[in-house]
């Protein structure tokens, strides 16, 4: 007897209405087949649990309970294929909060 293959349906956690929304906010993207909004769905997720997982083991490993920006820079920088195309796009770690130039001078400067 042969085996038969179980095959379960993948279904992407993320809506594909809106994927479809932020796809198509690329002016040279006129029209995506359901096909391709599957696919580019399927690997945005792939991708952001890898790189949730890889932020979350460098948190441990500073002793954190707690993934910060400073961690989601560490993994990105670690993986080249991520630090070539998004590094550039997350935001530098700004003064540590509660720091003695925090609002006032901030505020005083716009008066």
């Amino acid at each position: 007897m042969a085996e038969e293959e179980k095959s379960e349906a993948i279904i992407p956690e993320l809506p594909l209405g809106r994927v479809k929304k932020l796809v198509k906010l690329d002016r040279d993207i006129n029209k995506v087949n359901s096909e391709a909004l599957f696919l580019i769905s399927c690997s945005t997720e792939l991708f952001l649990r890898f790189f949730a997982e890889q932020s979350a083991e460098i948190a441990i490993q500073k002793k954190r309970r707690t993934v910060k920006l400073e961690h989601l820079r560490i993994a990105a920088k670690k993986h080249r294929p991520t630090r070539d195309f998004l590094l550039d796009s997350l935001p530098v770690p700004s003064q540590p909060f509660g720091s003695a130039t925090g609002r006032s001078d901030s505020s005083s400067a716009s008066r």
